[in-house]
């Protein structure tokens, strides 16, 4: 069942997707040659925790995973496409990072990831990410009012074939409010003008998950939770909660 959210839901939404945003913006800063991913996973937990928000993805387990999640962000280096365990990996300079983070605060959670490289980005790196983005942005112009999911899956999928990537099948966005994970699920593909309507007071969760190499296959690591791509090709992930509203889409994850 989708639930529809009031006005005064969606501010509440506002403000825990706020919190991700600045925990999002930490990392990223810190985010240098010699830092491990368990240092990242301090600074995004340190934010979400003196904003007096929680982190639903801390000790989160979903019927695929083996065992509960151990951080409060998903930490997916170079071949990693999502889910990417936060460990004592070194950031090196070249380096992809894509960074998950959620926070629930006052009862309603905000979802939102970025990928960027550490220290001098490869040409190839930039295109990845700035694919994903601009896929991610397609996704939310088409959130609006009277659309319908599979418009969604449409505009991320164009971009992210247009420029020859892959995309996995099993995973996409999905809807969130009261928990991280609501109905309806969104995928990274669809055909315009099919699927669930959408109206005011909706809050889907967008993500484009694009891999260079092109296949759309992928790999779970012996860790039950990392998602890896077949070829060995990188991957770049980027994420917003995002409200439909009668005046447009509204981020919500925004700093």
């Amino acid at each position: 069942m989708v639930e529809i959210k009031t006005d005064a839901e969606l501010q509440a939404m506002r403000e825990a997707g706020r919190v991700v945003g600045r925990a999002l913006a930490a990392v990223r800063e810190r985010s240098v040659a010699g830092v491990t991913l368990t240092e990242l996973d301090e600074i995004a937990r340190t934010v979400i925790f003196e904003a007096g928000a929680t982190a639903p993805f801390l000790n989160y387990k979903p019927s695929f995973a083996p065992t509960p999640f151990p951080g409060v962000i998903c930490a997916s280096v170079n071949d990693v496409i999502v889910h990417g365990i936060p460990d004592g990996y070194r950031l090196r300079d070249g380096d992809l990072v894509s960074i998950d983070c959620g926070a629930r605060l006052d009862g309603w959670t905000g979802d939102s990831a970025i990928s960027f490289t550490v220290g001098p980005a490869r040409p190839q790196d930039t295109r990845l990410i700035e694919a994903t983005e601009r896929a991610l942005r397609a996704g939310i112009e088409a959130a609006v009012p009277g659309g319908r999911i599979g418009d969604i899956g449409h505009a991320v999928a164009t971009i992210g074939k247009a420029v020859g990537c892959g995309i996995p099948v099993d995973f996409g966005g999905h809807g969130i409010g009261r928990h991280m994970h609501e109905d309806p699920h969104v995928p990274n593909r669809g055909r315009p003008g099919r699927g669930m309507a959408l109206r005011h007071g909706m809050v889907l969760a967008i993500e484009p998950m694009f891999m260079a190499g092109g296949d759309d296959r992928y790999w779970t690591a012996p860790d039950g939770w990392a998602l890896r791509t077949v070829d060995g090709s990188r991957a770049a992930h980027a994420e917003h909660t995002v409200a439909i509203t009668d005046e447009g889409p509204r981020v919500l994850t925004l700093p």
